[in-house]
């Protein structure tokens, strides 16, 4: 005997058209990132492409080298060459990243590329985050970073060492330019690309906490290292705050200083003598 069977619900059209739209806009959310992913790579791959074509010209030409010789050709390099020339890599990468990031801001921005950088200043615009604030951030922010790292190398048994001295083969002209470039120049190249040019494009798509985050995990994504995650999870904190304040002040310069303040905390942790 048939039975009658009641008909299948159809879907609420109001629902489709909200699952639709919700695909669509996490669709557009992993776009976003994936792009903002490739930019940071690409900046990052080319400054590092142009800084090693200038230290491999530019030495052979000191050393009277022949730069399209090969391998056996070359002459042999004592540890002081290494050291110069590791040095002066680091250092012009990210002269090459700072330069890159400026230079293209102001090709695809035009005039307004200082204020898309977080670099300008509108006249009658007020500062929204509080002196108090960031002095506090600035006070208290050494100790909890060296907290933090210390705890993240020991958690993944990574090496961590202390009271330990530069490379003997820098000159003390070197040494200065090192220490330039860890407080100065480095926070200066990274911030430009991560909390300038990067936040600024992401900022749209993702809103201020997705473009935090994000840029929070390129940033330390780009400090993976052969010797595992510790590195950049030991990064994760600084970025999360550096985002904050990015966004939270308005500009660029926090975000530098506090950078270059954390730097200059760990490396003086970090070679800080047991005698004294």
């Amino acid at each position: 005997m048939p039975v009658d069977r009641a008909p299948a619900p159809r879907p609420d059209p109001v629902d489709v058209v909200g699952s639709r739209s919700r695909i669509r806009r996490a669709a557009k959310v992993v776009l976003a990132i994936a792009e903002l992913a490739l930019s940071a790579m690409l900046y990052l791959v080319a400054a590092s492409l142009v800084a090693l074509l200038i230290v491999r010209v530019g030495s052979d030409w000191i050393d009277g080298t022949n730069p399209l010789a090969g391998a056996a050709e070359r002459p042999r390099l004592y540890p002081q060459q290494i050291a110069m020339r590791e040095l002066a890599l680091d250092v012009l990468r990210q002269i090459c990243l700072a330069g890159l990031v400026m230079g293209i801001g102001r090709w695809r921005i035009g005039p307004g590329w200082r204020g898309t950088l977080a670099l300008g200043w509108r006249p009658g615009e007020s500062w929204r985050l509080a002196p108090v604030t960031f002095g506090a951030i600035l006070l208290v922010w050494p100790v909890l970073h060296i907290v933090w790292v210390t705890g993240t190398a020991e958690f993944f048994h990574a090496p961590f060492g202390r009271h330990v001295g530069l490379s003997p083969f820098l000159s003390t002209t070197a040494t200065v330019v090192w220490l330039a470039y860890v407080a100065i120049l480095a926070p200066i190249a990274e911030e430009l690309l991560m909390r300038g040019a990067i936040f600024a494009k992401g900022l749209a798509p993702l809103g201020p906490a997705g473009i935090i985050v994000t840029s929070a995990i390129l940033f330390s994504g780009a400090h993976v290292t052969p010797a595992g995650f510790a590195r950049p999870v030991s990064l994760v904190p600084l970025a999360l705050v550096l985002g904050w304040l990015r966004w939270r002040s308005g500009r660029l310069w926090p975000c530098i200083l506090l950078h270059g303040w954390s730097n200059l905390a760990m490396v003086a942790y970090v070679l800080w003598p047991t005698d004294i």
